[in-house]
């Protein structure tokens, strides 16, 4: 089986998968775990007794988030991985079918590479956009032949709310009370909310026209915990894919077993 981890600012998020199945079946997992980071260490139990032969993570939360892993992957003692099997997703100028268009390849966040390499496999020949929507939103632009051109960063739908002092543990449930008729709130917290999700939608909005500037049609993509709540308000054709990152480290570690006959 081959183990994936997305550690991202908020969450980790871990699947299996067969190493044998190939990348129809991206996005079908084995087994599938969310958890908060204060939740590390239960991942030594939800790993033993699975024969892993690879793993591969992604971890843009930090060094003491990396050892809270590593202490479960060797906790997890029936794995028996080599520490050539444990790899660490990083972005390289070229992976999974993607090249890297940053100035500096490296400086890409690994999350968001995922992310890209992910969207190009599933929608292979179309130029995307790829907008994840969580602790921060990311919206970035790939060509139809897979070059990563380049993105933006922005606060993410609770940081927005957050940094005006509104009570943001009411936000989801205002965000799903608006619709496009609503774009002028009658009360606070909603007017908060309505403000934030047009600034989120405006930027992507924004990339998908400047993008199509250059090719007749873009798909835009979404992805994150806050996608449900920016995509009614969409005016452009959009699609939400669960996990995005992780069907990136699926498509890598799908190849590399491929090319490694021990995997």
């Amino acid at each position: 089986m081959l183990l994936l981890v997305d550690a991202g600012n908020t969450r980790i998020k871990w699947a299996l998968v067969d190493a044998t199945a190939g990348l129809d079946q991206l996005g079908r997992w084995s087994a599938f775990g969310s958890l908060g980071h204060a939740e590390v260490g239960t991942l030594a139990r939800a790993w033993q007794g699975v024969q892993i032969s690879r793993a591969l993570l992604s971890n843009v939360a930090g060094a003491a988030l990396r050892q809270g892993l590593e202490a479960a992957l060797a906790a997890a003692t029936t794995t028996a991985l080599r520490p050539a099997h444990i790899d660490w997703f990083a972005s390289t100028p070229l992976l999974g079918g993607v090249r890297n268009g940053y100035r500096n390849p490296a400086q890409l966040g690994c999350d968001r590479f995922a992310s890209v390499i992910g969207a190009h496999a599933l929608f292979p020949q179309q130029a995307l956009i790829v907008a994840t929507c969580g602790t921060a939103t990311t919206v970035d632009a790939l060509s139809a032949d897979g070059i990563f051109v380049g993105g933006m960063i922005l606060p993410g739908l609770g940081l927005m709310a957050s940094s005006l002092a509104s009570n943001t543990a009411q936000l989801p449930q205002v965000a799903h009370s608006l619709s496009l008729s609503q774009m002028f709130a009658d009360n606070t917290d909603a007017a908060i909310a309505a403000g934030c999700i047009a600034a989120q939608a405006g930027a992507i909005e924004r990339a998908v026209a400047a993008h199509a500037q250059l090719h007749a049609a873009v798909q835009c993509v979404l992805a994150g915990g806050a996608a449900a709540y920016i995509a009614p308000q969409l005016r452009v054709p959009h699609q939400i894919v669960d996990n995005l990152v992780l069907i990136g480290l699926q498509v890598v570690a799908l190849q590399a077993a491929d090319s490694d006959p021990s995997c």
